[in-house]
């Protein structure tokens, strides 16, 4: 195990209606004026934002509201919310929504207090030394930003998705009621449970020997959604099902189950780039990249995929021949995924095989490696597009 630091300090309020009591958080963390932003209309019909609102009030918090946040948020909306921050003195951002809405706020917390534009945090390595605080109701499990450090954004010009990370854009508190997801549709929920299965392999898959405690937390994540997400699809309102995914959605991304361990992430980078260019849903795309990803790193470390297809995917394990055990982990998650209904290839996905060179020029990698437990170059990401644009459907 590697040397660590982690510090987590998001206070976690978990349970039906908790939302209630949002203004109260506000206020105990010292926010006056709010700037509270939200995605599409369905918050407002649903009438979870009269209810915040209403929350707010009663605590003597006033605010502004910022809506409009689109999957794969865009820089366009984020400047926009610099700007009205400044302009009414705000002091605290609620965001209210899942991932999408949760990353905008990031941006626009770091945005803030910053004398230049906030991209230059997506595009270098500039140190984020300053962020307006945040605080969260989410309404989708999926991202696991309610509690992580990261934040993702779409610069329009260009198509770009880059990602940011500081401990100074963890939200301050994260309101987590699990009943506010029964109400999304089976393919925002299967989208979601994608990305927690994504964020737990990208730990889980790692040279660092001697990890045992964060590979049985990751695998314990891992058979949680498993057993979950058929449950959730086939009914929809099971709230200890939702309460599951909602806590394993946070707890695989808050980052203690990658503590002390090199992480992977490559995935991630290569997706960014469909639902850059496609503007598809993040969890569809990484349905289509990870397995073709584990197919071609397979080779490097096959004792680690094989050890996920006995433990989590419940493969014999053939001794003889234990890179067929890992293969057939890696099918495994591909019939999973599928049985949630998500892509397994290019054509699912409305994604084009003839964009395979675009797509590589746009990650922007040039003649460098990108790290993780395989170091890969643009050759390798291009081939790993090809596996996803032929996998069969099933």
């Amino acid at each position: 195990m590697l040397d660590f630091d982690f510090y987590s300090p998001t206070q976690f309020v978990f349970g039906r209606g908790r939302e209630n009591e949002c203004g109260e958080c506000v206020r105990r963390h010292g926010g006056s004026k709010v700037l509270l932003h939200f995605g599409s209309s369905s918050a407002r019909k649903s009438g979870l934002l009269d209810r915040v609102e209403a929350s707010l009030a009663k605590a003597g918090i006033s605010f502004v509201e910022l809506g409009g946040v689109q999957p794969n948020p865009h820089d366009t909306l984020v400047y926009q919310g610099i700007e009205l921050c400044r302009k009414e003195k705000v002091d605290f951002i609620l965001a209210v929504g899942g991932g999408s809405v949760i990353d905008s706020a990031k941006a626009i917390a770091i945005g803030v207090p910053y004398d230049g534009d906030f991209w230059d945090f997506y595009s270098t390595d500039k140190t984020i030394e300053a962020a307006v605080p945040i605080g969260v109701i989410l309404t989708i499990a999926a991202a696991g930003s309610e509690g992580s450090g990261d934040s993702v954004i779409t610069k329009q010009e260009g198509k770009l998705k880059r990602a940011t990370s500081s401990d100074l854009i963890r939200p301050i508190f994260s309101i987590l009621n699990p009943a506010l997801t029964c109400t999304l549709p089976a393919w925002q929920t299967a989208c979601g449970l994608t990305d927690i299965m994504a964020h737990t392999f990208e730990r889980y898959f790692t040279n660092t020997p001697e990890v045992e405690v964060t590979d049985r937390l990751c695998e314990a994540i891992l058979l949680t959604i498993r057993k979950e997400g058929p449950r959730v699809i086939a009914d929809p309102d099971n709230y200890d099902a939702r309460a599951n995914i909602m806590w394993a959605g946070m707890v695989c991304h808050n980052n203690i189950i990658g503590v002390g361990r090199e992480q992977e992430w490559n995935s991630h980078n290569i997706e960014h780039e469909l639902s850059a260019l496609y503007d598809c849903s993040h969890g569809a795309g990484l349905a289509v990249v990870m397995p073709a990803w584990m197919e071609y790193v397979m080779p490097h470390n096959v004792p680690r995929f094989a050890q996920v297809a006995t433990r989590v995917w419940g493969c014999e394990m053939d001794f003889a021949h234990p890179e067929k055990t890992a293969f057939e982990g890696i099918q495994c998650f591909r019939r999973f995924l599928a049985g949630l209904g998500m892509p397994l290839n290019f054509e699912q996905l409305g994604a084009k095989e003839e964009d395979i060179p675009l797509l590589v020029k746009t990650l922007g990698l040039g003649d460098g490696l990108t790290g993780g437990m395989v170091q890969l170059n643009s050759e390798d990401i291009a081939a790993i597009y090809r596996i996803a644009a032929h996998t069969p459907a099933m």
